[in-house]
């Protein structure tokens, strides 16, 4: 296993604030697929990087009547790996999940 970077105090807290932003921007987009104002299609096709590095399965928790289960069907009838982020998702993905989303 290869060693962290050595870095400078300034360094640490640069690299902790930049995180920190990226996981509140996460929690927005989260509360905005609950609360209905992002729709998952639009999730799908954004290219703002916080969405893109959000994982699928915490983007169809969020979705309001869908908790971790029928998520975590969902995502095994789509064929979309536990680990997958929306980013990482192909367009026939991207296609089949609405298409299920839809029913």
């Amino acid at each position: 296993m290869a060693t962290p970077p050595i870095l400078t105090p300034e360094q640490r807290a640069a690299a902790l604030a930049k995180a920190a932003e990226a996981r509140t921007a996460r929690a927005i987009i989260k509360g905005q697929l609950k609360q209905g104002t992002l729709t998952v299609a639009a999730a799908l096709e954004s290219d703002d990087p916080n969405v893109g590095k959000l994982k699928v399965i915490a983007m169809l928790e969020s979705l309001p009547g869908l908790g971790k289960v029928k998520a975590r069907k969902i995502m095994e009838e789509v064929g979309i790996a536990d680990n997958r982020k929306i980013q990482g998702l192909g367009t026939q993905q991207k296609k089949t999940l609405l298409e299920h989303l839809a029913k």
